[in-house]
């Protein structure tokens, strides 16, 4: 059994992220929902095949699952320290200022380090 430090983490990771992500997902299907990526899921419902709709929603659910755990450190819900290939160890909360959720959706970190597909609903925003 793992300690209740764990337990008390996995409970924070499955709420804070896993359950806000599939509410945030399942609300982009409903009716009048009229966000990009609502927008382009309910295109593909109406126009595409089952795996053109599969190929447009995954990469929009992983993104939003981790857009929820970056903003769950940026808040200080999850406290979470990074080592560095370098050995120096950086408090994410503290370092992040409470930017990481934001640099990953909007400031281009998928564009500039992701090798799979992705939409960036964000890049007039830059």
């Amino acid at each position: 059994m793992p300690k209740p430090e764990i337990e008390e983490f996995a409970e924070l990771l499955i709420t804070e992220v896993r359950d806000r992500s599939i509410a945030s997902c399942d609300m982009l299907l409903q009716p009048g929902s009229s966000s990009p990526p609502a927008r382009r899921w309910q295109n593909k419902l109406s126009s595409g095949s089952a795996k053109d709709l599969a190929i447009t929603m995954i990469p929009d659910c992983v993104d939003d699952a981790l857009f929820h755990l970056l903003h769950a450190i940026d808040s200080g819900v999850l406290h979470v320290s990074f080592v560095a290939g370098s050995g120096n160890v950086v408090d994410l909360t503290d370092e992040g200022i409470g930017e990481l959720a934001g640099w990953y959706m909007g400031a281009g970190w998928r564009s500039k380090y992701s090798q799979q597909r992705l939409v960036d609903d964000y890049e007039d925003l830059r």
